[in-house]
């Protein structure tokens, strides 16, 4: 084998290690590398120096995540130790009839609900609660950013078809990328995102009733390419209606937890949320209370009252015959708000790294507790 023909197929072979991020595979496994031409360069120059064209094929033109691929592809050619390589990157897409295999392939190895599967290692949590205006959906957009800031490949799914709030928490202003009918996810801040709000005419009134609920459940799981995430958070809707049990029903390995505030209001309603474990096969991991108290001049106002997440506590580990624990006080905190309505989740400094102060550590001794079982 010629020294150029050799660095073309240990090129492939480093290339084999690129992982796209949208579909969580290798470039070369997706047939995204059309061809690699090494070439020795201009011998007056550089002697021990090729040219690598590598021609790279994107999914759909215009991928939003083409610039990643590209460096990618870029370090793992300028990096190769036997020869000094100059790479020069040639970008297009697939033709339809490629792109209609991969996507048939990929359809092939799910066929259904993917996290229903026996042996799935994905932790499913869907935080609920009782009624709305409970902060339910800045918890949930916080802690899967607390997740996917600790390492974890996070996916998050927003099921509150008619209060959808993640696209705005997480700062989301695109569509999902189509392929051929298969939905990629949108990322921000590390989680892989889908709402409804993220589709035309998501700002009109939605008039949905059960059986389109439960088919807006069934797409969000099994026509949306997820990979293998490690952790699946779903904002539901609050009470308990159609969409809550749809989730017991697709997702019967769902965790759930119960967001409520410290009021009698909110609390006792909140009970009825976890009471739903008691009609379906969901477990209840536990508690957070939010808006359990506002800091002021180092004194904790409990504007709300006090006591309602260990209320609700108590009240399910009595109903449902095992502990489930009081896991997180939130405090009130304006910033959460402004930062999360501006598009970042509190938790999150604007590197996008985990905060080490309070609600950084609140979060992330959530988190912590929930994986830990």
């Amino acid at each position: 084998m010629s020294d150029a023909r050799q660095i073309e197929a240990e090129i492939y072979e480093r290339l084999s290690k690129v992982i796209d991020p949208e579909l969580g595979r290798s470039v070369t496994d997706l047939g995204m590398i059309a061809a690699i031409e090494a070439t020795p360069a201009d011998a007056n120059v550089d002697t021990d120096a090729y040219d690598v064209t590598v021609h790279v094929e994107l999914t759909v033109p215009g991928c939003p995540l083409s610039e990643t691929i590209t460096n990618q592809i870029n370090g793992a050619v300028s990096s190769y130790p036997g020869a000094r390589l100059l790479p020069h990157i040639e970008v297009g897409s697939m033709s339809r009839d490629k792109l209609a295999d991969l996507v048939a392939d990929l359809k092939a190895e799910r066929k259904q609900n993917p996290f229903s599967k026996p042996g799935v290692k994905t932790r499913i949590f869907a935080i609920t609660s009782g009624k709305g205006g409970v902060g339910k959906s800045s918890v949930t957009a916080n802690l899967a950013a607390t997740f996917a800031a600790l390492g974890y490949d996070t996916a998050a799914i927003d099921a509150d078809i008619y209060g959808f709030s993640l696209p705005r928490l997480f700062g989301v202003h695109t569509q999902p990328t189509n392929l051929n009918g298969m939905l990629m996810p949108v990322t921000a801040w590390g989680v892989k995102l889908i709402s409804i709000g993220m589709f035309a005419g998501a700002d009109r009134a939605i008039l949905w009733r059960g059986p389109r609920l439960q088919r807006s459940l069934e797409q969000f799981l099994s026509d949306v390419w997820w990979g293998e995430p490690d952790v699946l958070l779903l904002d539901l809707a609050p009470g308990t209606g159609d969409m809550a049990i749809s989730v017991a029903q697709a997702l019967p390995n769902a965790e759930l937890v119960v967001v409520t505030t410290p009021q009698p209001s909110a609390s006792d309603i909140a009970v009825r949320s976890g009471l739903v474990a008691l009609q379906v096969p969901m477990k209840v991991r536990g508690v957070v209370e939010n808006m359990s108290y506002y800091e002021h001049k180092g004194e904790k106002l409990e504007i709300f009252g006090a006591g309602g997440g260990q209320r609700v506590a108590e009240q399910l580990t009595e109903a449902l015959g095992y502990d489930v624990p009081l896991m997180a006080q939130l405090p009130l905190e304006p910033e959460v708000r402004e930062t999360g309505e501006a598009g970042r989740p509190a938790v999150l400094t604007s590197e996008g790294a985990l905060r080490t102060d309070g609600i950084g550590q609140t979060f992330r001794g959530l988190a912590e507790h929930l994986m830990a079982l």
